[in-house]
């Protein structure tokens, strides 16, 4: 999609702990503020003194693009929306494992979560309770807005992976084996997207530095090889892992969301802080609910989403069963018709299936 002025709002967060050493910051002194000012038409956009990248050195990642014929490409997937109530009534919820295989995909993502917090330089005073690390939200001191950047740059470079592998092996065999694939493809493919568009809006808001593209190339190398392989030994186990996975991130964005309302991001605290076009366009955010708090709101939904999608899609026959968040109900079933964002643990198979 392409946005409907030149964005400049990107920013190479200061980098924490071990980023710091690797990408070597050199953050502007309060004497040199970044003061540069870009006319697009006859609006003047001011960026945000929150920025290591020399001015000479800022450039937008997504520019306008200018054809002869083509004035705009709209998403592929335009995002349904939501109500504010479906979004204030997202929690970070666990389900916990049941199986073996519900066991090893907890694990391993409590790894990544390991992991992930020691490459993006999380202290152990900004950690929160590790005995209830999925639902706990406060933590000793929190994270700073170029933290958070990290994180969810991160984070999301490879959130859209699993879908974009599970629905290229189901598209495959359902061409392999001549069967119709019951409408998951579908929801695997628009999931990747949404997760993609999450990227797109934070990479909106920040420049990554060298290292850090080294570290997400290599991490959605190693993922995506290692999605491929897991989904054509499991589905299953594959689903729930990506449904672990989805709490950890509606976890991540509800903690975002309580320091912003605590004051502890004065930058996006702050009423004048622009969220960029790209989001305003694909969430159709309305006028008066476009602050970064309400940002954060709608992709959390999205995760929220996500969770209950991939830990109800878990719990079907993956050969057999219909996705039945796409699917028509009879009319005496329709109660029965799911609510991804109202099931944090998924939905059982006998309450959507029968």
């Amino acid at each position: 999609m392409i946005s409907a002025r030149v964005n400049s709002k990107l920013c190479l967060p200061k980098q924490v702990a071990q980023l710091s050493r690797l990408v070597a910051p050199t953050h502007q002194s309060h004497a040199h503020p970044f003061a540069l000012k870009y006319t697009v038409g006859l609006r003047t956009v001011q960026p945000r003194s929150f920025s290591t990248t020399t001015s000479t050195q800022l450039h937008d990642f997504f520019p306008s693009k200018e054809t002869e014929f083509i004035r705009q490409t709209p998403p592929a997937w335009p995002h349904h929306g939501y109500t504010e109530q479906e979004m204030l009534s997202v929690v970070p919820e666990h389900r916990k494992p049941q199986t073996v295989g519900d066991w090893l995909a907890w694990k391993l993502v409590r790894l990544c979560r390991w992991g992930t917090d020691i490459a993006t330089g999380i202290r152990p005073e900004q950690q929160v309770d590790r005995k209830n690390p999925t639902t706990a939200i406060a933590a000793q001191k929190p994270l700073t807005e170029a933290q958070w950047l990290v994180r969810f740059i991160f984070l999301e470079s490879i959130a859209g992976v699993p879908g974009m592998v599970a629905g290229m092996l189901r598209h495959l065999s359902s061409l392999r084996r001549l069967k119709r694939d019951n409408g998951w493809i579908e929801t695997l493919l628009e999931e990747s997207y949404n997760e993609r568009m999450h990227l797109l809006t934070f990479m909106k808001m920040c420049e990554p530095g060298w290292f850090m593209k080294t570290v997400i190339l290599g991490a959605q190398g190693v993922f995506f090889n290692a999605v491929f392989i897991s989904y054509l030994i499991s589905p299953k186990i594959t689903h729930r892992f990506v449904g672990y996975l989805e709490e950890e991130a509606v976890h991540t964005y509800t903690r975002c969301i309580k320091e912003i309302e605590e004051g502890s991001l004065p930058k996006w605290s702050d009423p004048k802080f622009q969220i960029p076009d790209l989001a305003v366009s694909y969430w159709q955010m309305p006028e008066g609910k476009q602050t970064m708090k309400d940002l954060i709101y709608y992709i959390r939904a999205d995760e929220a989403v996500h969770r209950g999608v991939n830990h109800t899609l878990s719990n079907l026959n993956q050969n057999e069963d219909p996705n039945p968040f796409v699917s028509d109900y009879k009319a005496a079933a329709s109660g029965h018709k799911p609510n991804p964002a109202l099931k944090p643990t998924g939905y059982e198979r006998a309450d959507v299936i029968g």
